[in-house]
This record gives structure tokens, sequence and C-alpha cells, in this order.
């Protein structure tokens, strides 16, 4: 997930040992009551599992499908029946929403929203959908299989599409999405936890949606992305969530720290005291180190208003060694950067990096034509005046990028959290490592 050197970070092989997570035992009652289902648990499992609304995808055409079972698609008071395997075609076109079926194409009136969902169930609430194997998806878009219901929303140049899907019935494919499900259970617990609480804490009633499907909220694939693996995962840890005081913890999370997460206050504007600089365990990660060579293209693309960029050089530093602020130097001036706006230019995997200056190869200017025989005897041989003397021109520069890990670095390293797993640590283990102080409850729908 997004929003995720001079000075590096030491190695966290170095680090004390990560510290057993005690749990109040009203806390482990509880969370027992919930995940057994004994009463009042029964009801509390249920109030835990409210639906999640996801965007999936905004564009002007949406292809639907019914996998399985006959579906409706309504607008008011009408309804249009979908037979299974029947694609549809929702579309945009010269301001208005045409529905393209095998019986033709059909132009609608003007609606705000649409809803896709089971014939038998369209006049009610989403239900506590049970996890099973991804042949049980409830409607099909763009040919992935989702779980729940589907809402369109008509603006005036894109259709929004809204998953609405019971919290527990998301979870598995965004845990398989943002984590590989061969991963050992501890690891995929934890991320299971993360992903939980975060999108929770995302959901906003007044808005249009709670989280999207991609990195700017969670990856959340669909049921072909989930797996027996994902789904224990989920099932193992159902209703538990991370709290710090009253209020659900921001479990943000990242691939790779590269040695060292960090503070939240030294990326965002609020300095959350579960969310600090932690060692990683992430030293096996393929994104631990690594390297970007820049092309002078690629920098005259990125540093356009300066003409490109002939070096860069890293100004301030946080605690952990990212890059606070940094001078791009460019044949027409300078510009002056945070970390954030370098790595976005850049496409840079984190901001925990320093910049080297390639030297560039000398290229002589093109050979003259080949000189005519003369016609007559030569005189002496002028001087040659100094704008006459052939002169090698230097290329822009290369850079090289050499950086540590991937994305923000705050909250959970997923790599890091594999290494621990490997480790023997359990996932309650992992969370308190990452999201320092946080607890571990059973959540309870406000």
């Amino acid at each position: 997930m997004l929003p995720r050197r001079a000075q590096w970070a030491p190695e966290s092989g170095e680090a004390a040992s990560v510290p057993v997570l005690r749990f109040p035992l009203v806390s482990l009652l509880a969370s027992a009551l919930v995940l057994t289902g004994a009463a009042p648990g029964q009801l509390r499992a249920q109030q835990a599992n409210p639906p999640v609304r996801v965007l999936l995808l905004e564009t002007v055409k949406l292809t639907l499908a019914a996998p399985q079972q006959p579906l409706v698609l309504r607008a008011g008071s009408q309804r249009w029946s979908l037979a299974p395997l029947e694609p549809v075609v929702l579309q945009l076109a010269a301001g208005s929403l045409v529905l393209e079926r095998a019986g033709g194409v059909e132009r609608l009136p003007a609606v705000r929203e649409l809803w896709l969902e089971p014939a038998a169930q369209s006049a009610g609430p989403p239900q506590d959908l049970q996890l099973s194997p991804q042949e049980g998806a409830d409607f099909q878009l763009q040919q992935r299989g989702y779980r729940g219901r589907l809402q369109v929303l008509v603006g005036s140049s894109a259709l929004q599409a809204v998953n609405h899907v019971p919290l527990e019935a998301y979870l598995p494919s965004v845990v398989a999405s943002e984590m590989p499900a061969s991963w050992p259970q501890a690891a995929l617990r934890a991320q299971a936890v993360a992903a939980r609480t975060y999108a929770l804490r995302q959901r906003k009633p007044a808005a249009a949606f709670d989280v999207s499907a991609t990195v700017s909220s969670q990856v959340y694939k669909g049921v072909e992305a989930e797996t027996p693996s994902t789904r224990q995962a989920v099932i193992s840890t159902r209703g538990q969530v991370l709290m710090f005081g009253p209020s659900l913890a921001n479990t943000v999370f990242h691939s790779s720290a590269g040695g060292s997460t960090e503070n939240s206050g030294d990326l965002w504007s609020q300095q959350l005291p579960y969310l600090v600089s932690v060692p990683d365990f992430d030293q096996h990660s393929p994104v631990h180190a690594w390297q970007l060579r820049l092309e002078p293209e690629q920098l005259q693309k990125a540093f356009g208003e300066i003409g490109g960029a002939q070096r860069i050089d890293v100004l301030a530093t946080t605690g952990s060694g990212r890059v606070r602020q940094a001078r791009v130097t460019g044949p027409a001036g300078t510009l002056v950067l945070t970390g954030a706006q370098l790595r976005s230019r850049l496409g840079l995997k984190s901001t925990l990096v320093r910049f080297e200056v390639l030297a560039p190869e000398l290229a002589a200017l093109p050979p003259s034509l080949p000189a005519l025989p003369p016609l007559m005897p030569l005189a002496a041989e002028p001087a040659i005046s100094p704008d006459q003397v052939p002169v090698q021109l230097l290329p822009p520069p290369a850079l090289l990028a050499i950086g540590r890990g991937f994305g923000h670095g705050v909250g959970m390293s997923q790599w890091g959290a594999h290494g621990l797993a490997n480790r023997g640590q359990s996932y309650e283990q992992i969370l308190h490592h990452y999201y320092r102080g946080a607890e571990l409850r059973p959540y309870i729908s406000p």
C-alpha cells in the first residue's frame, strides 16, 4: 500500500530481539467468545462483519455477467434480468447510459445509480456471505469474479463500480493480493488483522466508497485471488483488530523497509505513538537493496522545468535515513523537492536513497565530409583559428539511484513480517513489533 542516502539505517540483524506480546485476560476472553460463536459472541461476530464499499473501477464502459445464479440489474423501479453467463455491457455514450446485451441495445433513463445483485436478495441488505471457493463469485466485472453486490454510480463522464461486500468475505482476497499465499500463516494472519483494521478505519458513510481496490488503499483482486491459506488466515483471526485506546489503529503497511521503518511524523503531518521507527527484518527481501540507472531522457522528462538533472544532492534526511529534502541541479536551474516529490517524479521504490553521477563518455563531433581533390596547387595553409579547432561534447550524464526498501516505510513491513514468521514469531508478536503499544481486540460495531 501506498502513502509507504547519505546516512543508512543500521542492519536490522543488530537490533534487539522482538518483545513478546501479552494481552489482558479480558481481551482474550472476549476474543474467544467472538471466535467460538458463543452467546453473546455470535451477535458480536455479526456486528464485526459490516459491509465494506470498494471502488473497483472508474471508466465509461463496464462488462457485467452472472457467473452462477440469475442476477437482476435494477435502477429504481426498473429491473433487467441477467441469466447465468450472459454478458451485459453498461456504457456512457453521448451523455446517455446504454445497456447492451444479446437482445439488442437499450438507452436507459437518467439515473444516479444501478445495482447488480442476486434476484432473490434485490430488495434486502447484503448478506453475511460464507467463505467458499473461488467459484462462489456472486457477479463478474470485466471477467473477474467478486462476492457481494455491485453498485454502479453514474457520473457525467464516468461510471464508478463499487463492490458492497461483507468485511470477512472481502479480506481473503486482500491478503492474497497483498502477500504471497505461500508465506507462513503467522505473516498471513498479521496481514489479515492489519487489512481488517485498515478497512474498518477507512469506512466513510458520507462518501461514495470506503476504499479502492488498488495500492492507494489495499489491493483487492476478487475471488480468483483467494486461496485456502488466505481464507484460513482470515477465519483464524475473525473479528480481531488493532486498537490504540478507544480508536482503531491506522495499520498502514508496505513491502519492505530496507533495515528500519519510518516514524509517521517524518512522512505525514501527524506522529502517531504506535507508528514509530523500529528495526526491520527484511534482509532477505529482493528489494532490501536496489539500484536504478536514470538516463538523461528520463531526467529531462522528470525535471523539464530545469532542462533535466546533472546531479541530485540530498539536503536533509529523517531519522531512518530517508530523504526529507533534496536539491536537483539541471542545465537551466535548480529545484528543491521533498522526498515524496522526488520519488514520484523518478518512480523510485522508496525515499531511502542516494544518488551518484555516472561519468559520461566523450562524444566527438561527427566527422566532416571528405575534402575534394584540389584543382590547382595550394598555397601555404593558413593558420587555424581557435574557433575552428575540433571540439568534443559531453553528453548529459546519467544518474544512479542507490536505495533500500519498497514503499513509504511506515507501519508493518510485509517482508519483515515474513522474516519474523520464519524466526518463529507469532502473528501477535509481529503486529506488536510494527505497531508499538497497539492492542489486539475483538471489534464491535459502534
